[in-house]
C-alpha cells in the first residue's frame, strides 16, 4: 500500500517551526506517513540536522508567512509564496494527500476555497471539530468557525457533512444530529434556528433528534452539534477556556500533593483516577479540525499546537484520507440547497 504523504505548514502556529518539526518526526515514526515540511528551507534543514530519522520527511521552500492578524484574502494576494498557499497547491497538484496547518484559519479556508473548490452540492464548507467533554465518544461541532453568517440551507449541509464524517471516522452508523438552540422545544431559537429546524426535520438522510441546549453538549445528547460558525466558534473557545482553567487547577493541585507523596504530578493524577479525565480535556489529543466540503483533505490545527498536537493532527489527516471522506462527500451528490 502506498504511503500517505501529508503536507505540513511548518511556519504556521505559535510554536513554529520547532514544534512543527518535532511533530512531523513523531508522525513519521509512529504513524507510518511521509511529511512534507513547507516553510523556510534553510531554517527547516537546520532543525532537521538533529533528527533521529533520515527518511520520510522532505522540505519545500516557502519564503513568506501569513500571520494570525492578517486579513485572509489580502494576505493570499500579497503573499503568494506563503506556506499556506504553497502547501495547498501541493494538495491540488497531487504531490500530497492532505494539508495540515496551525496558521491563520481564515487564510487556510480562503485558500482552500480558491485553490481546491467546493465539493458538488456544497455551497458552504464548514469546520468540523471534535469535542471530548468527559464522554466515551467525542461529539462533532459543525460549524466551528468558517461561516459567521449562515442561512438554514447551509446548516442543513453542515448536518449532512457532519453525519457523514462521524459515520466514517467515529464509526457511528446513524449519528444523532442536534441543532444548538436556547431551548429544546421546536419553536425555540432565533429565526435561523427555527427555519433550520424545519429543514432538518424533513431531511431523510440524517438522524435529527431536535434542538439541544448548551449543557447537552457535555451530556453527549448528540453526536453532531449543528450551528452557525459565529456561535460555534464561541462555543469552542468557551469549552477550551474552561478546560484550560480546569487543567491548570488540577496540575497546581497535583504539584501540591506530589510534593507530599513524592509522586510525579502525572503519576499522581493517574493513581487517583484523573489521568484519563484530564487527557480528554486536552485539545492536543485530537490535534485538529477538518474543513468539510472542500475537494481535498484540510486539517486545521490549534494555533497553540505543540509537537503532540501536530502529530495527532497529521494522524487525523491520515485517517480522513484512508476513509475517503472527500470522495464520499462527492458520492452523496447532495442536491444544491443554495446559491452561495
Amino acid at each position: 500500500m502506498k504511503t500517505i504523504k501529508i503536507a505540513l505548514d511548518a511556519a504556521g502556529g505559535d510554536y513554529a517551526p520547532h514544534e512543527m518539526v518535532k511533530g512531523a518526526i513523531k508522525a513519521v515514526q509512529e504513524l507510518g506517513v511521509e511529511v512534507v515540511l513547507v516553510g523556510r528551507k534553510n531554517v527547516l534543514r537546520k532543525l532537521m540536522e538533529k533528527s533521529p530519522i533520515k527518511s520520510g520527511i522532505s522540505v519545500i521552500d516557502a519564503k513568506q508567512v501569513i500571520d494570525f492578524n492578517e486579513h485572509p484574502i489580502r494576505s493570499l494576494q500579497n503573499k503568494p509564496n506563503s506556506s499556506i498557499v504553497i502547501g495547498i497547491n501541493l494538495l491540488k497538484s497531487g504531490s500530497a494527500s492532505a494539508f495540515v496547518s496551525a496558521g491563520n484559519t481564515g487564510a487556510v479556508v480562503a485558500s482552500s476555497l480558491l485553490t481546491l473548490g467546493k465539493a458538488n452540492g456544497i455551497s458552504r464548507p464548514a469546520i468540523g471539530c471534535f469535542l471530548d467533554v468527559l464522554t466515551s465518544r467525542p461529539a462533532l461541532l459543525v460549524d466551528a468557525g468558517a461561516n459567521s453568517d449562515c442561512r438554514p440551507e447551509h446548516l442543513l449541509e453542515f448536518a449532512r457533512m457532519g453525519s457523514l464524517y462521524s459515520k466514517y471516522i467515529l464509526k457511528i452508523p446513524f449519528p444523532r444530529v442536534g441543532l444548538l438552540s436556547n431551548g429544546m422545544e421546536e419553536g425555540k431559537g432565533n429565526r435561523l434556528t427555527q427555519d433550520t429546524f424545519q429543514l432538518l426535520k424533513e431531511a431523510k438522510d440524517i438522524t435529527f433528534i431536535g434542538n439541544i441546549e448548551g449543557y447537552d453538549i457535555t451530556r453527549k445528547t448528540a453526536d453532531v452539534v449543528v450551528t452557525d460558525g459565529f456561535t460555534g466558534n464561541i462555543v469552542l473557545k468557551t469549552i477550551e477556556g474552561s478546560n484550560d482553567n480546569f487543567l491548570s487547577s488540577m496540575r497546581e493541585l497535583g504539584h501540591v500533593f506530589s510534593s507530599v507523596s513524592r509522586l510525579k504530578t502525572r503519576d499522581l493524577l493517574r493513581d487517583i483516577g484523573l489521568g484519563s479525565w484530564t487527557k480528554k480535556l486536552d485539545f492536543s489529543e485530537y490535534g485538529g479540525a477538518c474543513l468539510l466540503g472542500i475537494n481535498g483533505v484540510i486539517i486545521i490545527a490549534h494555533g497553540r499546537s505543540k509537537a503532540r498536537a501536530i502529530k495527532n493532527a497529521i494522524g487525523l489527516a491520515k485517517e480522513t484520507v484512508e476513509r475517503g471522506i472527500t470522495e464520499k462527500v462527492k458520492e452523496e451528490k447532495y442536491e444544491q440547497t443554495s446559491g452561495n
